[in-house]
């Protein structure tokens, strides 16, 4: 696995920033940095029940990509399997938390975890798996060990 040093969080607002520029279009596009994406989505799914990420999360994610100049296609841009593997892994590390704390000390505390790691997904599935069309596509099972 590779050296894992996280960007942390400071404060809420700023995961208030991240979450809600996510879906305004807001946000610039040195701002969407992997730990910007687990906090943006810890932060609706705590903040924002309001918004069914299961289906939502995938536009939210393809309409920033492409407000920032970027393209959602087979080989970059929006990956159907990898959010789908972080999203459970942040409402795995949610069950285990205590709620009562800062959104950013959660967040922080995933990003610190095996869960917010960069490579965590192949863990799961190797990477020709991850890395391929179908995968960035749709979802697909893992291939070499069952999600938690």
């Amino acid at each position: 696995m590779t050296d894992h040093s996280p960007r942390l969080f400071a404060s809420d607002a700023e995961l208030e920033h991240l979450g809600e520029g996510l879906m305004a279009l807001t946000l610039s596009k040195a701002e969407w940095t992997h730990e910007a994406h687990l906090g943006a989505t810890t932060y609706l799914l705590l903040k924002r029940p309001n918004i069914d990420l299961d289906r939502q999360l995938p536009g939210f994610i393809r309409a920033f990509n492409e407000s920032v100049g970027g393209v959602n296609n087979d080989s970059e841009g929006y990956h159907e399997t990898i959010t789908r593997a972080y999203l459970r892994g942040i409402r795995l590390s949610l069950e285990e938390a205590d709620l009562k704390r800062p959104l950013h000390e959660l967040v922080n505390e995933l990003l610190l975890s095996p869960m917010g790691r960069r490579d965590w997904p192949l863990r799961f599935w190797s990477k020709e798996r991850l890395m391929s069309v179908a995968a960035r596509r749709d979802y697909v099972e893992p291939d070499l060990a069952a999600m938690p």
